[in-house]
């Protein structure tokens, strides 16, 4: 579904992603972990085209669209979340999730509604939901439209353990009902190891470990690399 070839991005001399391979297959949760600064923002970044690549190449579908803007990548199938929630307050949630619909074609908002359980929020304004609630609305609209790629960005970000636990359920669950492929950067390592199928772990830009869960988790360097972090 998604491959980068020797994907680089700098700031002047500085190399913030710098010389990343991934391969993500269909239909799977590939976690994108690492201490901060690492460089895993700024590969969803480049991943979605909000960034352009210095060298290197992105490979979506076996297609080259290293060059494609993120308006042609959304139309393609390319989705996104961000760190911080980008919901409008004053709308509400059906309000949001309805206009959203339409411009993405989505036919079934009620399917994403249920699996992220949103409908006791449908009459409120997005300003007045809790938190976790913003989330879980920040992410049904990153996969309103059935993209074939969604990019969620720290999605578990500010929540309780118990809240991240349950998103990663749903998370789970839309996943297998829509077939969609998730890169999904989170630091919550549970999560992590609840939904993913296989992780890459960067630090300093550069990957430094890829593989399934079980493997990648006990690598010496992988440990090093969050030495005095939740792992």
């Amino acid at each position: 579904m998604l491959e980068l070839k020797g994907l680089t991005f700098a700031y002047g001399a500085v190399k913030a992603v710098n010389e990343v391979d991934l391969h993500v297959e269909r239909g799977h949760v590939h976690g994108l972990i690492g201490p901060n600064g690492a460089g895993k923002s700024t590969c969803v970044d480049l991943i979605s085209g909000r960034r352009r690549a210095t060298s290197g190449r992105i490979l979506f579908r076996g297609d080259d669209i290293t060059s494609r803007t993120v308006i042609w990548r959304r139309h393609a199938g390319i989705s996104r979340s961000f760190q911080r929630i980008s919901v409008y307050p004053q709308l509400s949630v059906a309000d949001q999730l309805d206009l959203a619909a339409e411009i993405v074609g989505e036919p079934d908002v009620d399917e994403i509604v249920a699996a992220l359980r949103l409908g006791e929020t449908l009459r409120r304004r997005c300003g007045e939901i809790s938190y976790g609630e913003q989330r879980r609305v920040d992410i049904a609209l990153a996969l309103l439209g059935h993209p074939e790629l969604v990019l969620l960005d720290e999605p578990a970000a500010g929540l309780s353990h118990a809240e991240s636990l349950s998103l990663a359920e749903h998370l789970a669950a839309l996943v297998r009902q829509r077939q969609t492929t998730v890169v999904l950067v989170e630091h919550h390592l549970e999560v992590v190891y609840r939904v993913c199928q296989r992780l890459t772990v960067m630090e300093q830009g550069r990957v430094i470990a890829s593989g399934e869960p079980q493997d990648v988790r006990t690598q010496p360097r992988v440990i090093e690399a969050y030495l005095g972090s939740a792992a």
